[in-house]
């Protein structure tokens, strides 16, 4: 009887889930000829983690988030694209089939965008294999250290030898024009590198243009390093999607997170509270870790993001470009 009762309440939970990540749009995104979904939200290895089974989200299936990565959407061209390939790539492809498929174009991928090699951002590239969709030369748009990592260490070499993918080379501040109107120009970062660059995305659309950051040590050495100043960035953007991995430097008892040096959110509100409303606006949080609050709507943490005139970004979530 127990068993049946909890099946049916994580049932009920995973209606609840799904309802929760509703795409969210505005009216106009019906006549939109490009769009982006955000199809997840949360730091490399998903909400939950392995390895913490008191987080509420193994039992409320509603709380559970998938690895950061957004869909492209061209519906003028019948394309789509991805921006990394996540651990949660068969469930975020499903979800993007949610919105829009071809059945006439097989896995329907036309392209995926890689920011860097950790595992969150590219190990989802296994599910493309002969083990599994045995796909057939899906475009991978990769940096040239990410690249020569691809291609020349396994299992990842299996993927090209077989022509499971095809790789296209990035180069930094060098526009990739998709189609008509349509372009991603990666930017370097500073980051972990120890297996290839790290770069963010600029995507723009006939209309609006769109920022990727999931992963960056420091806005101040963006600067410094790359030349890059996020408050320009804003400015010739109309989104900005971002890297918020933690709230604080409280989040994990007996580790120094200095060592950790991803932008806190609770930081980047301080430097960014100068900015126009117009411009604050424009920010989304992403990439949060399973330890920050802001991960929870209810939270006093979320309250204070939402009071402050920021977002963090929803599952499901789409924007018109």
């Amino acid at each position: 009887m127990h068993r049946i009762l909890r099946t049916a309440l994580q049932s009920v939970a995973l209606v609840a889930s799904l309802a929760n990540r509703a795409p969210l749009y505005s009216a106009e995104i019906e006549s939109c000829g490009v769009e982006i979904i955000v199809l997840g939200i949360a730091q490399d290895a998903g909400m939950p983690q392995l390895g913490n089974p008191a987080d509420p989200a193994w039992l409320d299936r509603s709380k559970r988030r998938l690895a950061t990565s957004l869909g492209l959407i061209d519906h003028r061209h019948r394309q789509r694209y991805l921006f990394e390939a996540t651990p949660d790539l068969r469930e975020q492809l499903q979800r993007l089939d949610e919105v829009q498929r071809w059945p006439d174009r097989g896995l329907g991928i036309a392209g995926i965008f890689l920011t860097h090699a950790h595992i969150g951002h590219y190990a989802g590239l296994i599910f493309l294999g002969h083990e599994s969709a045995g796909a057939d030369g899906v475009v991978v748009y990769a940096m040239p250290r990410m690249a020569e990592y691809l291609g020349n260490h396994g299992p990842w070499d299996q993927l090209v030898r077989y022509r499971n993918i095809v790789l296209a080379p990035l180069a930094d501040g060098t526009d990739m024009e998709l189609t008509d109107g349509l372009s991603v120009t990666p930017h370097r970062v500073p980051h972990r590198d120890e297996y290839s660059e790290t770069v963010g995305f600029s995507i723009a659309g006939p209309n609006r243009a769109l920022l990727f950051i999931p992963d960056i040590d420091s806005w101040d050495r963006w600067e410094s390093e790359f030349g890059m100043r996020i408050e320009d960035q804003l400015a010739e953007h109309d989104l900005a999607y971002v890297d918020a991995t933690f709230y604080d430097d409280h989040e994990l008892p007996g580790r120094d997170m200095t060592a950790i040096p991803h932008p806190r959110i609770s930081t980047m509100m301080d430097r960014f509270d100068a900015l126009p409303t117009t411009e604050r606006r424009k920010l989304r949080f992403i990439h949060l870790n399973h330890t920050n609050p802001a991960r929870y709507p209810d939270s006093e943490q979320s309250r204070t993001i939402r009071q402050r005139g920021y977002r963090v970004a929803e599952e499901g979530e789409r924007e018109c470009l």
